[in-house]
């Protein structure tokens, strides 16, 4: 398909070039900066790019259950995981919500824990019977603890990043022990959710479900009182990806998410 100038596009003209241009310089009048992805999705795909901007203000934008310092000290340990330095309004708004060096080295510790945490898993997967006195979870979190001693971030705040962190990372094993000791320690099961939920916009949907499966299989297993939202979501059934007979046609209807 070529627009009116004879150049491929989305066939309407004029008028499309101006909603893009539009929509980019709004972009850029309200945030101070417009990633070209945005422009992308604008020119050919403006239902998507809304989509993606209601979905952007609601992760990363409007107040949720995490206080704004909280929210960007979470964030930075993600991006750190993700190795994404593009996030720079991220540093911006830690700044901005009363960040400093000491708290930024503490997350900084903090999110270095959590990448290390393959070590500790290490030891229940293979060489448990080597070490039978040992416990890898109590280590990994008196690990954590001791680095936090200092008290340069709020333990709340160290365990949130860690469970983004551990989810963003796909360490499962130890994202189960983080979320059984924040039980523990009584931490708001929606604080939780909102800081494994960042992880959809650096890291992609799918790390965010395991992570959830990962805090299901938790939920179904005892170790843990949920409140009662969470309690229905464990006891919802048919919860998982669609199951297939070998060599049978699927007939599955569309993805649903």
């Amino acid at each position: 398909m070529t627009d009116g100038d004879g150049a491929s596009g989305t066939g309407d003209g004029g008028e499309g070039a101006a909603r893009v241009r539009e929509s980019l310089l709004a972009l850029r009048d309200s945030r101070g900066y417009v990633l070209p992805h945005r422009g992308l999705m604008a020119a050919a795909l403006p239902e998507l790019h809304a989509a993606y901007g209601a979905m952007y203000r609601a992760l990363t934008v409007q107040q949720g259950h995490l206080p704004p310092l909280e929210r960007e000290c979470v964030w930075l340990g993600i991006l750190v995981a993700c190795d994404e330095p593009v996030g720079t309004h991220h540093l911006a708004l830690f700044r901005q919500h009363g960040g400093d060096d000491r708290q930024a080295a503490a997350l900084f510790r903090q999110t270095a824990w959590a990448i290390g945490a393959e070590a500790h898993a290490f030891l229940p997967r293979s060489w448990e019977a080597h070490f039978p006195g040992l416990d890898a979870a109590a280590l990994f979190r008196e690990g954590a603890a001791a680095l936090g001693a200092d008290g340069a971030l709020p333990d709340s705040t160290a365990r949130l990043l860690r469970l983004a962190v551990l989810a963003a990372r796909g360490n499962l094993w130890a994202l189960g022990v983080e979320l059984e000791a924040a039980y523990a320690a009584g931490l708001d099961e929606r604080r939780m959710a909102e800081a494994v939920s960042l992880i959809i916009w650096p890291r992609g949907v799918n790390p965010f479900v395991r992570a959830a499966d990962t805090w299901l299989a938790l939920l179904r297993s005892g170790r843990v009182r949920p409140s009662a939202a969470f309690a229905a979501w464990a006891e919802a059934g048919e919860q998982g990806p669609l199951a297939l007979e070998r060599g049978a046609r699927t007939g599955a209807r569309a993805p649903g998410g």
